[in-house]
């Protein structure tokens, strides 16, 4: 027996007691109070409670459609009763308090359907958007962990694609006083970009790679730039691992693939205007047949440099 849907304890049975046959004939109801079976969960209420408002359970007891009893006079309800006593405390109330989880308000809205109890439905299907947007995510990043991965996910994206190659532990040189900093100042980057940038551009982090720390930019499945962060300097004998932080470089970069969102073929005279400076400065290679849209920018930082008066190489 629920006790929480008996309504007095006058109409509870005593402990072993078996409920006599209610005569239930189509919608005759002798009585005001319905015994109901739902699923083998026990439960009281009153005909009026089951009637308030259009529904299937208003049907069944106000004579339109047929209702089977066990041999007690028990009123049998092919369902599962976990819910039903919220059913009933919502048609006595128009309103309830729903489930706190996500799984109980769903399965709680399969029964409101299933009644055809439309104010409950609409109360569930409202709870899990809420639900939904409080929890979802407001941007994801996806961990590169293979080549092949990474190939099918900038080919299969609609939208220009950064990504930050970051994997410290590839490095054998020690690293200069600041690399740390800068590091950390790239990564801060990325994650400032992407959730300036969500919706519009993909961001994926990569682990994996040779590099340090470097900066991948594609449009159209396709890399149209790349930055890298690091450079090898000299301390006397003693190599070092150099990270940069380009910061207005990467910010420009990632402009310049917001030029391949969608429509897949980006705007000509955009990419003409945008480009112009750079043009003019390699028209030797232009001349040779070299597009500067088909080529990949790589920007790199990479250097060699003396912390004493030797030249490299001596």
């Amino acid at each position: 027996m629920s006790g929480d849907t008996c309504l007095g304890s006058a109409l509870c049975p005593a402990a072993g007691h078996k409920p006599k046959a209610g005569g239930l004939k189509g919608g005759g109801l002798g009585n005001k109070y319905v015994r109901l079976n739902v699923g083998g969960s026990l439960y009281y209420t009153t005909v009026q409670v089951l009637t308030r408002h259009d529904t299937m359970l208003k049907a069944m007891f106000s004579g339109r459609m047929e209702v089977l009893t066990d041999k007690e006079g028990w009123i049998l309800i092919d369902r599962c009763g976990k819910h039903f006593g919220t059913i009933l405390n919502y048609l006595r109330d128009d309103t309830i308090a729903l489930p706190k989880h996500r799984q109980e308000i769903k399965e709680l809205m399969a029964e409101a359907k299933y009644y055809l109890i439309q104010g409950l439905v609409d109360m569930c299907q409202a709870a899990l958007q809420d639900k939904k947007d409080l929890y979802e995510p407001v941007c994801s990043i996806p961990i590169i962990t293979s080549p092949k991965e990474e190939e099918r996910l900038i080919e299969s994206s609609m939208k220009p694609v950064v990504k930050l190659l970051y994997n410290r532990s590839n490095n054998k040189y020690s690293y200069t006083s600041n690399s740390d900093d800068n590091l950390l100042k790239n990564i801060e980057l990325f994650d400032k970009l992407s959730l300036q940038f969500n919706g519009r551009v993909l961001f994926i982090k990569d682990v994996i790679g040779d590099e340090i720390c470097c900066w991948s930019f594609y449009g159209q499945g396709r890399k149209l730039a790349e930055v890298c962060c690091t450079s090898i300097v000299y301390a006397t004998e003693k190599k070092q691992t150099k990270v940069e932080f380009p910061e207005a470089r990467i910010y420009e970069e990632t402009l310049n693939v917001l030029l391949y969102e969608t429509p897949r073929v980006p705007d000509n005279s955009l990419l003409e205007a945008t480009s112009r400076s750079r043009s003019q400065a390699s028209h030797s290679e232009d001349d040779e047949g070299f597009e500067l849209r088909d080529r990949v920018r790589r920007i790199h930082v990479k250097r060699y440099s003396t912390y004493d008066d030797r030249q490299l190489g001596h």
